[in-house]
């Protein structure tokens, strides 16, 4: 997991430096599953959509050096997805014969615009956040408030069921999932904030 110590931006200066293999392994550990999980969305077989985050890192790293991220100008968010989609139809388009780079600017234009491809990169990007922000709090709270949080939060059981099945009071199921709940829209807050 990547270092939560590192800020966004700070990533992505040292990106746009001189090379820096552990930045770029850091921002694969950050960003390669929401890519690999929005080509899947996409329909790209899982080979396919693996290529996918690789040609996304490759297309990065030829467009990082001297990179400023200046969050006025827009939010990473929506130009890595630029770049994710056009990777995708690139893809596609070589796999159906020539390709005209033209055609892929216009498609990744239309596919910007495709309200059903905004939303499944914005559900992503939530999960994404959510993602990241349960790996943290899986440090913060002991194994028997996260496990009553699965159960009785995520699973939907009921509060007596899991608090019999856990070994817990039903007011100690009722408290996990309160201050879990808490502390994940803090870190997914924080995680936002810092993506800009």
């Amino acid at each position: 997991m990547y270092s939560t110590t590192a800020t966004h931006a700070s990533l992505l200066a040292r990106l746009s430096s001189e090379p820096d293999p552990a930045a770029w392994r850091e921002f694969h550990d950050r960003y390669g599953e929401l890519i690999n999980r929005f080509a899947r969305r996409r329909g790209l077989q899982a080979a396919d959509a693996d290529d996918v985050v690789q040609d996304v890192l490759l297309a990065l790293s030829q467009a990082m050096p001297g990179f400023q991220y200046d969050p006025s100008k827009g939010k990473f968010r929506a130009y890595l997805k630029t770049v994710t989609l056009r990777v995708i139809l690139k893809r596609r388009r070589q796999k159906h014969g020539e390709v005209d780079l033209g055609d892929i600017e216009q498609a990744v234009h239309a596919a910007a615009a495709d309200t059903d491809g905004e939303e499944a990169w914005e559900a992503e990007w939530r999960q994404y956040h959510l993602r990241q922000a349960t790996r943290v709090l899986e440090s913060e709270f002991n194994a028997a408030d996260r496990q009553a949080f699965q159960l009785y939060a995520v699973e939907g059981r009921d509060a007596c069921e899991t608090a019999t099945e856990l070994d817990l009071s039903v007011d100690q199921v009722y408290q996990a999932k309160s201050r879990i709940l808490k502390r994940l829209a803090q870190q997914v807050e924080l995680q936002v904030q810092e993506e800009g």
